[in-house]
């Protein structure tokens, strides 16, 4: 993909609606509907993807009509900011409708939502369209040298355990091969870890080095650039992904998200989703074979968990024992539980006993 590529089709949603007008019409747009009830199964990609069900954008409606009008206006200021090389935070571009008359947003969530609307109807990603989120890059330190584009165009190389200090690697919001190539790589898996707490703790007691792994904190519901980047190292380095977060139902979506894709994000699930992905913890069998310090379920951990026994993603014999076990002793732990044993006992013993299990450290 490329933002020059991501224009032509630009032009061509412009073009279609200048002959809707030009031939009397009413103008309106065609694309998928984004709710879970259109989410299915693709075997070919092996992750979860919109099915077949459209909604249509019409200018009958004057909401409608005000959506074509904002669509046009983006695409005006996405043109723009190709043509000079520059990008824009979703958050500017919610600002910047300010000066659109009746176009402007009412809100950020209105303007967030075009945006992935323009990647549903274009199939290109908006980091194509020089749109960037407002989060941070997750980090990543591990025995791994990329070769990064600089902001003056020159590339630069990156040892991750090297070259950087504690924090580690910050991962760029744009991670495509022309902006971020894999130059040389001396690891056997890599681990994606939620907390920043544990990730410290990994980094501090230097499980990288022994265990040949890639540390990457996904800091909670990972950024898509995390979730690309894991999905590169993935297949174009041929290293299993691991996750490792905390054991509640939130913490199993961020797995889910990154294994099969988020219902969000379904459009593009095939750059983003790492099917390959395993879970290797804190799963609620953890807490009774570990004997973890836990807090009691809520009322919102117990409605989601009953939710995601009804979520496909999590339609499999391991995942629906671990929840309904959850559900029955009511309980739920953090990583850092671990602590409760000492500070090596996450990187000693509870993380080797897992990945061993799982065939990933031998």
């Amino acid at each position: 993909m490329s933002s020059d590529e991501a224009l032509k089709k630009l032009y061509e949603i412009a073009e279609d609606i200048y002959e809707q007008l030009n031939r009397g019409e009413i103008p309106k747009m065609h694309l998928a509907a984004r709710h879970k009830g259109n989410i299915v199964f693709n075997n070919k990609l092996g992750v979860w993807k919109y099915g077949e069900n459209m909604i249509t954008r019409s200018a009958k409606k004057l909401d409608g009509g005000y959506m074509i009008l904002r669509t046009l206006y983006i695409m005006e200021f996405i043109k723009e900011m190709i043509k000079t090389k520059k990008s824009s935070t979703l958050r500017e571009m919610y600002y910047i409708s300010e000066g659109w008359g009746l176009a402007k947003f009412h809100s950020q969530d209105e303007s967030n939502k075009l945006a992935e609307d323009l990647e549903v109807i274009t199939g290109y990603l908006r980091e194509d369209f020089k749109l960037r989120p407002e989060e941070d890059g997750a980090s990543v330190i591990g025995n791994i040298t990329v070769e990064e584009i600089n902001r003056k165009g020159k590339p630069m190389r990156i040892n991750c355990r090297d070259d950087v200090g504690d924090s580690g690697y910050l991962i760029p919001y744009y991670v495509e091969k022309d902006k971020l190539k894999f130059k040389d790589v001396d690891a056997d898996f890599v681990i994606g870890i939620e907390t920043g707490g544990m990730f410290d703790r990994l980094v501090e007691n230097g499980f990288d080095e022994k265990a040949r792994a890639i540390l990457v904190h996904i800091k909670g519901q990972p950024a898509r650039s995390t979730r690309r980047l894991l999905k590169r190292m993935n297949e174009e380095l041929g290293l299993p992904v691991v996750i490792f977060t905390d054991g509640d139902p939130w913490s199993f979506r961020i797995y889910a998200s990154i294994a099969y894709g988020a219902i969000k994000t379904a459009h593009i699930s095939e750059y983003l989703a790492t099917p390959t992905a395993e879970f290797v913890g804190i799963t609620a069998s953890d807490i009774l074979n570990y004997d973890l310090p836990t807090d009691k379920l809520n009322d919102r951990d117990i409605a989601a968990l009953q939710a995601e026994l009804k979520d496909p993603r999590f339609n499999t014999p391991f995942w629906h024992g671990e929840i309904t076990l959850m559900l029955q002793i009511r309980k739920k732990a953090e990583q850092q539980a671990l602590a409760k044993y000492g500070l090596d006992y996450v990187t000693d013993t509870y993380l080797p006993e897992k990945l061993t299990e799982l065939g990933v450290m031998k």
